[in-house]
């Protein structure tokens, strides 16, 4: 008896029952917490979530002038601003300041820092700071309010790594390795999520450049596949990323060509990469050359991350 093909439905029911569910968490009446909020894409997703109706918007920086700021600007647009001056990388601080945030619907850990240095030229104060910043302080918040999302059965932590989390590139020895250690945190944490059956969701997102000034001086060779990002498509796309419960977001979708390039030999991976220009885009790099004064309230969304 020759065997029959499976039903429409039935391949659907068995794609369905490996096909990890979406779990969307709609930002309306939720707690939202950002670090690095006081300027960039920290700032823009902070006032985005106020925007699209969070009840809470929880504005941490070592900036206390320019979280007061955003937080201003939270509450302006209809959710109650709360500034807090936090270093991410103090982890007591951090358990206790999460204590006093109370309940988290979705953690971002968006905090970063980038040094530019050849390896001979790093300081080993910036490495190490990179790494504290970049890579630990995500531990120090996610295990903070990650609890309280599994007690009550919802949640999302968004970890804001980097397309330098999914390929070395010359002049980020320090930064590149902490960005790889990020995404491998975010996609470790959603593993063991999944792996529970917990609702809470690890989302990694992984950005080209963005123009906010912590990457000043950069050049991209392919902008038609591979622009300079603007910070306010970033931080919406992050937050359309969480309220559809998605996992991973790379920007552009170009950077999702770096997994099937790695089937390729070291050495013609390596070429890829330079035609495409990825270990130049650092030549000219300045990066943020003096501190720069919080936005003011309204103003125009140009701060760096």
């Amino acid at each position: 008896m020759p065997l029959r093909p499976p039903s429409p439905g039935a391949a659907a029911r068995g794609l369905r029952s490996v096909v990890p569910v979406r779990r969307r968490l709609p930002l309306a009446g939720r707690t939202v917490l950002v670090t690095g909020a006081g300027s960039g894409i920290g700032r823009l997703m902070a006032l985005g979530a106020a925007e699209r109706g969070a009840a809470r918007v929880l504005v941490w920086d070592r900036d206390e002038a320019a979280a007061l700021a955003v937080a201003q600007e939270a509450t302006s647009r209809g959710a109650q601003g709360v500034a807090e001056r936090i270093d991410v990388t103090d982890a007591p601080a951090v358990a206790a300041a999460a204590e006093r945030a109370g309940e988290v619907d979705v953690a971002v850990n968006n905090a970063g820092v980038v040094t530019g240095a050849r390896l001979e030229d790093a300081t080993e104060e910036g490495i190490r700071r990179t790494f504290e910043v970049n890579a630990l302080a995500p531990y120090w918040l996610t295990r903070a309010v990650l609890p309280g999302m599994r007690a009550r059965g919802r949640g999302a932590i968004v970890t804001v790594a980097s397309a330098a989390g999914l390929v070395g590139v010359a002049r980020q020895t320090d930064y590149s390795a902490s960005k790889h250690a990020a995404v491998g945190f975010a996609e470790s944490l959603g593993a063991e999520l999944r792996k529970e059956g917990s609702p809470v969701t690890s989302l990694v997102v992984c950005p080209y450049y963005v123009s906010t000034g912590m990457f000043d001086g950069v050049r991209t060779r392919t902008p038609a596949l591979l622009p300079i990002l603007r910070p306010e498509a970033v931080a919406d796309a992050v937050l359309d990323a969480v309220e559809a419960g998605r996992r991973r977001l790379l920007l552009p979708r170009a950077v999702g060509l770096i997994a099937p390039l790695r089937a390729l030999p070291g050495g013609a991976f390596d070429a890829a990469m330079d035609v495409l220009g990825v270990n130049a885009t650092m030549d000219a790099f300045t990066g943020r050359s003096a501190p720069t004064a919080p936005p003011p309230v309204f103003a125009p969304d140009r701060a760096a991350r």
